[in-house]
């Protein structure tokens, strides 16, 4: 009816009315249990739960108390890669007592620089950032106005932040070494029009590789580039394979950016009438759980998805610390070997 007021918000007063002890003993538990009294502080959480208090975010912050609140802002939110990534993330910080608001960028700088003002404004504890930019001058400045930043799928090199990232220059080394193992002697790498550091560090592995084997990587590795968003990374990859086949000589064996890439590219052969391995071998990378059920079971790099986001989430805690330095993590890839390489076909094996 006109008039009537909603349900009225119960208060840190009403707790302690029925708790029989006062405001600021409340406030205590809520912000400082340790400096109650451990029968006053059972007392006054018997009462909260009785009379369903709900604490009041802003104004805890207001008293000192660190927002539960953080912010992952990453390049896909659709990627199986970063939805394991957030898990690892989501999943440590819930046992700290905190809630990860997920964020997308879409390889978009203009976006990330959007998201990262509303994140401060919603007073975050903290940031969790794989960078859409090269330029890491804003994430700086909000490191330097109290808003911690952790890289994530990136090193922090000279950055004063803190970083988890994988060693991708190995992880390009070690499928391009399972490939020229096999006898493979031209091989071509799906990347992007634009690659952010992880990416192009993958290629940089693939061409040390392929020099240290004697080749000249100018002919050795052939680069194949495709708009990573726009459209759907598997039909972009789909749609690469014209550039592939239309490469002279053509290449024996394609490394693929990542594991969603490798989807579409193996339908876009098979479309195209070749068989994979027999005329073209095909290496994924991120080692997601369907790589091992496609058809043919894919090859591919394994990075630690789940424990990037733990190990992310544990720095962005210890954040808090009054003696935290910031540090730099760096897990290792493996090579995981199934069905979808094999020798290059009868003939092209000895090609320089």
């Amino acid at each position: 009816m006109a008039g009537e007021k909603g349900p009225r918000r119960i208060g840190m007063r009403e707790v302690a009315r029925v708790a029989g002890v006062s405001v600021s003993t409340v406030a205590n538990v809520l912000s400082r249990p340790t400096i109650v009294a451990p029968e006053t502080r059972r007392r006054v959480e018997q009462a909260i739960r009785g009379v369903g208090y709900v604490p009041s975010g802003p104004a805890r912050q207001l008293r000192g108390v660190p927002s539960p609140l953080v912010g992952s802002l990453i390049l896909d939110l659709a990627n199986p890669f970063y939805a394991e990534l957030n898990r690892g993330i989501e999943d440590r910080l819930a046992e700290a007592g905190c809630l990860l608001l997920a964020c997308s960028t879409d390889q978009q700088p203009g976006k990330e620089q959007r998201i990262l003002r509303l994140l401060q404004e919603q007073a975050v504890r903290g940031i969790i950032v794989a960078p859409a930019s090269p330029d890491p001058t804003p994430l700086l400045e909000v490191s330097r106005r109290g808003t911690p930043v952790v890289l994530i799928d990136q090193p922090r090199g000279r950055l004063d932040l803190c970083s988890v990232a994988v060693d991708h220059t190995l992880g390009g080394r070690l499928a391009a070494e399972h490939l020229i193992s096999l006898g493979h002697r031209r091989i071509a790498y799906l990347g992007g029009t634009v690659d952010p550091d992880p990416v192009a560090e993958r290629r940089e592995g693939l061409r040390l590789a392929l020099a240290a084997a004697g080749l000249d990587t100018r002919r050795s590795l052939v680069d194949i580039r495709m708009a990573l968003h726009p459209p759907p990374l598997a039909h972009a990859a789909e749609a690469a394979v014209e550039q592939i086949l239309a490469a002279r000589p053509r290449p024996t064996a394609v490394v693929c950016v990542n594991d969603t890439a490798a989807l579409g590219l193996l339908g876009g052969l098979q479309a195209a009438g070749l068989r994979v391995p027999a005329d073209m071998s095909v290496v994924g990378y991120d080692d997601l759980p369907f790589a091992a059920r496609l058809a043919p079971p894919l090859t591919t790099v394994n990075q630690p998805k789940y424990e990037l986001g733990r190990a992310a989430a544990d720095l962005l805690l210890d954040e808090a610390r009054p003696d935290h330095t910031h540090r730099g993590i760096r897990f290792q890839p493996s090579l995981v070997v199934r069905a979808s390489t094999a020798p290059p076909p009868a003939g092209k094996r000895s090609q320089r």
